[in-house]
C-alpha cells in the first residue's frame, strides 16, 4: 500500500497519507486545515535510484 508525502503551501507542515486504491481523497494539511498541498518526491524513490547507479559503477569498475 502506498504511502505518500505531502507538504501543506500555506504553513509548510510535511506529513505522509496512505491512499488505498485509485479512489480520489481530498487532502487537507493535518495542522491548518489548508487544501492546498503539494506531493513530495518520496525519499525512498530517489534512494532506490542513486543505490542502483552506485552498483553499476561498482561492477564495471571490479570487471
Amino acid at each position: 500500500m502506498p504511502i505518500f508525502e505531502y507538504a501543506c503551501q500555506k504553513c509548510g507542515k510535511v506529513f505522509e497519507k496512505l491512499i488505498l486504491g485509485k479512489s480520489s481523497v481530498e487532502l487537507v494539511c493535518p495542522d491548518c486545515g489548508s487544501k492546498r498541498v503539494e506531493q513530495k518526491l518520496s525519499a525512498f524513490a530517489t534512494a532506490r535510484g542513486s543505490a542502483h547507479s552506485s552498483a553499476a559503477s561498482c561492477a564495471t569498475g571490479s570487471g
